[in-house]
């Protein structure tokens, strides 16, 4: 659901060893030069907004009929056999090397099992427009934390401005002034950590798997695989097998995976390619507005003035964040 940059993680997904983009509902994606498509890139960076913008109602609709780990679950294991068939398609091979997936292992918990079952419990409690938002934080963490853990990040006072303004616009959707009342607080919480977890995700691949010689799609393919496993083992911990499948909430969650995780890194890592992280990474900006659009509309959730002006504040103080200074 969020991108990353080479300062800023997001939704959400993919690692690869030269150049990140932001996130995602996943982790960073990279990828080598590739020819331009036959469809505008666009177009495709359009309908990336839309799937991840879509994928927090999705996520509301799924949590109706199943619990959140099978919800999660659901999602890897659909998004895993997309790019599954994606690399068998193109003959890509999985990467080699024991220390390459030990470190694999924990990015696919940071970026994709953890973030993905916060969100699915987050919105047992609070709208998909407010976990929508919540995800738009992603940038705002990404910078601050940088600026401790990179030292080739070296903050401005514009950026710094930038985080200032952005922790605002939290401030704002929550309605601090008003005691943050009838806010449901570990929800909330729950949304913000999701949304910590890629840039932490992020930085850890970013000192770790920096330059392993596997292609985008083939550190992709394995780290939603092993978070896939990580969910197969905890999910029949905490759940029991449903007595009935509701087919609505199914779908939801096949939608989920098959389009807004395997779908949606494919589109994304091609956009770095052809256009580059800094273009591709404005995508980031578009999900809090059509997450928030298709809950009001979709879902009949409440909207309060607070909402569209402080995610409209989050957004300018996460452009900022990205703002940087002549070398």
């Amino acid at each position: 659901m969020t991108t990353v940059t080479a300062s800023t993680p997001t939704p959400p997904h993919a690692p690869s060893p030269a150049r990140p983009t932001q996130h995602s509902p996943a982790g960073p994606t990279l990828g080598p030069a590739r020819p331009r498509r036959a469809l505008d890139w666009r177009l495709r960076f359009g309908a990336l907004s839309l799937i991840w913008g879509f994928s927090f109602l999705l996520i509301k609709v799924g949590t109706g009929g199943y619990a959140p780990f099978q919800v999660t679950f659901g999602r890897l294991a659909f998004g895993t056999a997309v790019l599954a068939v994606a690399m068998a398609v193109k003959r890509e091979r999985l990467p080699r090397g024991a220390r390459t997936w030990a470190h694999l292992t924990v990015s696919a918990f940071l970026l994709n099992a953890l973030p993905f079952s916060l969100f699915a419990y987050a919105e047992l409690t609070i709208p998909s427009t407010l976990a929508g938002i919540c995800n738009a934080t992603s940038p705002l963490w990404g910078m601050a934390l940088s600026l401790v853990a990179l030292s080739e990040d070296r903050p401005t006072r514009l950026r710094v401005a930038g985080l200032g303004l952005g922790f605002l616009g939290v401030l704002t959707v929550l309605g601090a002034w008003q005691g943050f009342h009838g806010l449901d607080a570990r929800g909330t919480t729950l949304a913000l950590l999701a949304s910590l977890s890629y840039p932490v995700g992020w930085i850890y691949l970013r000192r770790t798997l920096a330059a392993t010689g596997s292609s985008a799609l083939s550190m992709t393919g394995a780290q939603l695989f092993l978070a896939t496993l990580q969910l197969a083992v905890v999910t029949p911990l905490f759940t029991t097998f449903p007595a009935r499948f509701p087919l609505l909430p199914l779908l939801a969650t096949a939608a989920l995976g098959a389009l807004g995780t395997g779908l949606a890194l494919l589109i994304q890592y091609g956009l770095v390619a052809e256009v580059g992280p800094t273009t591709a990474q404005m995508v980031t900006y578009f999900i809090p507005v059509i997450a928030t659009a298709a809950g009001v509309a979709l879902l009949d959730e409440p909207l309060n003035w607070s909402t569209p002006v402080g995610a409209a504040i989050v957004l300018a103080g996460a452009a900022l964040t990205q703002v940087r200074g002549r070398s």
